[in-house]
């Protein structure tokens, strides 16, 4: 095997390892959040546990166990990949959530279809009467995710399109902005 050959294929080996690295940590991240098993009750309040990325946290409602909740109608860039361009908006999703609901009562509303395929909760979290999922949308820090139509899918959008046009998080940077509307084409398209 001749030397450009050799690295070619450590190259290959190394991008292997990396790969099953990630892959062992998102899985990880995941049960984590599948063992958060507790009962939720819709409308009821629920305490913070811990944010899990910038549409996932743990709430535990009282004489409840721990239970796993998907925030509907957004998604949040992804924290576990190093130096990626957006992994710092994730990052300020996680912030701005542990921000706004530590120490304080959260209002859980569920969605017409109450868990997702990995078992969390999927709902509106509200506090102070203050949607979580749109606050973050109008801070640019996540994006409406409208693969699966919800009640204020149309609110998200407009709101997400107030804070594009004012630059606003995620949307005050042009390549994340790029990566965004690819996403965003990817779900219309799902949709259809």
């Amino acid at each position: 095997m001749d030397r450009s050959s050799g690295l070619f294929w450590g190259t290959i080996v190394v991008l292997l390892g990396l790969a099953a690295f990630y892959a062992v940590g998102v899985h990880k991240e995941l049960l984590k959040g599948r063992r958060a098993e507790g009962k939720i009750e819709n409308g009821n309040i629920v305490k913070l546990v811990r944010v899990v990325d910038g549409d996932t946290l743990v709430v535990v409602q009282e004489g409840e166990k721990p239970a796993s909740v998907r925030i509907l109608g957004i998604r949040a860039f992804d924290v576990k990949v190093e130096k990626d361009i957006v992994t710092s908006y994730g990052q300020t999703a996680i912030d701005t959530l542990e921000r706004l609901m530590a120490d304080r009562p959260i209002r859980i509303m569920l969605h017409s279809t109450p868990k997702d395929r990995y078992g969390r909760y999927i709902a509106s979290l509200y506090v102070d009467n203050q949607d979580l999922g749109l606050k973050l949308i109008r801070e640019g820090l996540v994006l409406a995710y409208i693969v699966y139509p919800f009640p204020a899918m149309s609110l998200y959008l407009q709101e997400q399109e107030l804070a594009r046009a004012g630059r606003k998080g995620l949307w005050a940077n042009k390549d994340v902005t790029a990566r965004a509307l690819a996403l965003m084409s990817e779900w219309q398209r799902r949709t259809e």
